[in-house]
């Protein structure tokens, strides 16, 4: 079993478990394990201590059966240690064929969200996951394993526009839908910080951090938006509380914005 050293990243606490978790991932995946990555916060440099630990594992083939049953049990058992990270993992198992670029016959892989009570199960993958994997190869951090940029095709503008509007058309939509969905102040921020990104990408064709993302949009987007949007980068920080009704009732016209947004757009992916 291969240890890591423990600065891959700032925070002494956070490098802790990673090690604890890659011992783990690689005792369980034996041969089927190619390499493990933190993308998300940790790569982009906006981690923060209400962040989670986003993280890649990628196999040699896709992951079911009685190999996906050891990954959950041992996901289950890391939940349960003495630290702030236990249930801050967020993160995917994907094949060396599918990291590579986005294959609808081999979307469907393990993943766990951070939460308590969350446990990995198997996640359809889609077009959306190209942002993962635009971070992934541009800034992700090697804990073992090629460089992410051997294993991860480019992704282009088109693909990263294509991305967003299915996450507006599907995960945004269903919002409008069940509004009630928004009702802690901690999702409701994640959806207009979120949207914030969605916008960036695609104007710019680019990926940008949840951070810089707010910041441009309250320079880009109309001034109406900008106290949701600075309300919003405070309430991550309090996800524990409801959701001021207001907020809630601005954050589902930002939804309905943003499908006459993505309309620019549509046409040309």
């Amino acid at each position: 079993m291969v240890g890591i050293e423990n600065n891959f990243t700032p925070y002494p606490d956070v490098n802790s478990l990673i090690q604890v978790l890659l011992e783990n991932v690689q005792a369980v995946l034996g041969e089927q394990f190619i390499g493990m990555y933190l993308d998300g916060s940790l790569a982009s440099g906006d981690f923060d201590a209400d962040s989670d630990i986003d993280f890649v594992v990628v196999t040699r083939e896709d992951i079911a059966g009685e190999l996906f049953l050891r990954l959950q049990a041992m996901h289950d058992r890391i939940a349960t240690l003495d630290s702030t990270w236990a249930i801050q993992l967020e993160g995917s198992y994907i094949s060396q064929h599918a990291v590579r670029r986005y294959d609808p016959e081999h979307a469907m892989h393990p993943n766990i969200e951070r939460g308590s009570g969350e446990r990995l199960k198997l996640v359809d993958h889609n077009e959306t996951w190209a942002v993962h994997r635009s971070v992934l190869r541009e800034v992700g951090i090697t804990l073992l394993g090629p460089a992410p940029g051997c294993l991860v095709d480019p992704v282009s503008a088109q693909e990263l526009r294509a991305a967003m509007l299915v996450l507006l058309n599907g995960w945004a939509k269903n919002i409008l839908e069940h509004p009630q969905t928004i009702a802690g102040r901690g999702y409701q921020s994640y959806v207009v910080l979120s949207l914030c990104r969605a916008f960036y990408t695609l104007q710019t064709g680019q990926v940008a951090s949840k951070p810089a993302a707010a910041a441009w949009a309250k320079e880009t987007l109309a001034e109406r938006w900008t106290p949701l949007i600075e309300h919003a980068r405070e309430g991550r920080h309090h996800p524990e509380r409801p959701a001021d009704p207001d907020e809630i009732r601005e954050t589902l016209k930002l939804i309905l914005y943003s499908a006459l947004f993505s309309q620019t757009y549509e046409n040309d992916i």
